[in-house]
């Protein structure tokens, strides 16, 4: 439904805050563009929603080429972080300005008016101002003014951004929901990895103006392709090291910096002598293991614990490094441990990434 080829952007003629993006999205997909501040992603999403011109390459909506086209021939429905109600409007006088600008006749203005705010389960609302309802009200009526008209494509910029924790969660669940039972297509913008882990079929990481991976949330969690996803997605121990190793079935073995070798799995590894960096996540660790599976078993001391409800964070000084995290489940099986406690801590080699050294 949406292509970019060979898209690039540049504000001042010199400096690319996108470069070369190429990227397929499909109708009906929920596809999330992620990456920290001044990666590229917000640029992406207003050269596709046409507040912004690609210097390079060409944008196509359902086959069509859109560059010279207008914002509002478009007909992409857009949230916007900051709501951008019409303050001085009702809600309902809201809801029916997009269609007033199509033109659309009285009654189906009020009927569309209508299954909208019972869509998003605020159907007595009609008659309030923005300032007369909650943060999470008013982001309600926001999604809603830009499905009022039936678009094909809605674009969400940051929409979650000014909402507080909990009503956060709550909302990612019911866009999910409404975009699940109506086959909307849309392109969401964060920089919250969770939030992106739970809302998209699948998600572009930028970084530097440059899509690092596009994946399902499980792939782009589990199987990182560099050290910034993995990093960057999820928590993360990196351990430096050389590669000693390439086997023929993916698998590598590693010397770390430290001067121990552990197996791992070869994904963006070369040769033997190139420098790497073990990706693992907390929740793979097992502290004094004794079960099969856990091949790598090396030193660590605890340097301290902190209690989480349903997990306890341990924090150790592992292979010369005193922040690696291993994540314990507040169970019956929950070891006894101190801060200063030598322990051997263990892990399955396919658990283990070398990645590129970055």
């Amino acid at each position: 439904m949406v292509r970019f080829v060979n898209v690039q952007k540049s504000y001042d003629g010199r400096t690319l805050v996108v470069k070369n993006l190429n990227l397929d999205i499909a109708k009906g997909e929920f596809v999330t563009m992620l990456g920290p501040s001044g990666s590229g992603k917000t640029t992406t999403l207003l050269m596709l929603a046409g507040f912004e011109p690609a210097t390079d390459g060409e944008i196509f909506l359902n086959g069509q080429p859109i560059n010279r086209m207008p914002p509002h021939k478009r007909g992409i429905g857009m949230v916007f972080q900051n709501y951008a109600l019409f303050p001085h409007m009702t809600v309902n006088e809201n809801l029916a300005f997009p269609l007033q600008v199509r033109r659309l006749d009285k009654a189906e203005i009020e009927s569309r008016v209508k299954t909208v705010l019972e869509m998003v389960e605020l159907p007595g609302f009609g008659n309030r101002r923005p300032s007369q309802l909650s943060g999470g009200q008013q982001q309600r009526i926001a999604v809603a003014r830009a499905l009022v008209f039936d678009p094909d494509l809605v674009l969400m910029d940051e929409p979650l951004g000014a909402l507080d924790k909990q009503l956060r969660e709550q909302m990612q669940y019911e866009i999910r929901h409404l975009h699940e039972r109506l086959g909307i297509t849309v392109v969401y913008v964060t920089h919250d990895q969770a939030e992106a882990l739970t809302m998209s079929d699948r998600i572009a990481v930028f970084n530097d103006g440059v899509v690092q991976q596009l994946s399902t949330p499980a792939e782009l969690y589990e199987r990182p392709q560099n050290s910034f996803v993995a990093q960057f997605i999820g928590e993360n121990n990196r351990l430096p090291g050389v590669v000693e190793t390439i086997a023929g079935n993916g698998s590598c073995t590693v010397r770390l910096d430290s001067g121990e070798v552990v197996n791992a799995s070869a994904v963006k590894v070369a040769k033997k002598g190139d420098r790497t960096l073990l990706s693992l996540r907390p929740e793979r660790v097992k502290i004094d293991p004794t079960t099969n599976g856990t091949a790598n078993i090396i030193d660590g001391s605890i340097e301290e614990l902190i209690y989480l409800g349903d997990h306890v964070r341990t924090r150790l000084k592992v292979a010369g490094q005193s922040d690696f995290i291993v994540k314990i489940p507040n169970n019956t099986e929950r070891p006894a441990l101190k801060e200063g406690m030598k322990v051997k801590i263990g892990w399955a080699p396919e658990d283990c990434r070398a990645l590129d050294d970055v």
